[in-house]
């Protein structure tokens, strides 16, 4: 074999070697979003997964204690029971929007690593001299030290 072929036979291992660790990296690290309900129509065991869907009202448990966090999100269709440990993001609450991440375990539920409470993008300003809010907001807006 001569130094040319040596040179690109070497080179290519290198660049297939590349290309197996970019592959590998990617498809460990990309996460599909689902439904409850497509959820439940093929759940796969330990494949990490964001699960979607509304905090069902009276489902929602928390255990200061031991930090065991216990709900049920809904699409409507189908209901996933999801267990966390750990407290709960400010925004959660039942009746709102959530996004966990975790994977399925096979005894039934979701076991969430992370909880993303959805919010409205929404933001409305007070209008209403009556409403929470109002005072503190004209007062950020005109500056502390302006004081009225």
């Amino acid at each position: 074999m001569t130094k040319q072929r040596k040179f690109v036979a070497g080179g290519l291992v290198i660049v297939a070697a590349i290309a197996y660790l970019i592959w590998s990296g990617v498809s460990q690290s990309v996460v599909y979003f689902v439904t409850p309900s497509e959820l439940l129509a093929a759940p796969v065991a330990n494949k990490t997964y964001r699960l979607g869907g509304l905090v069902l009202p009276g489902s929602l448990t928390w255990d200061a204690k031991s930090l065991a966090l216990s709900f049920t999100l809904s699409d409507g269709k189908a209901q996933v029971q999801v267990k966390h440990r750990g407290a709960p993001p400010d925004l959660f609450a039942e009746g709102r929007g959530a996004v966990v991440e975790g994977a399925w375990a096979r005894e039934g539920y979701f076991q969430a690593s992370l909880i993303l409470a959805k919010h409205s993008e929404e933001y409305k300003a007070p209008h209403d001299g009556a409403d929470p809010g109002y005072k503190e907001l004209l007062k950020s807006l005109r500056g502390k030290d302006k004081g009225k």
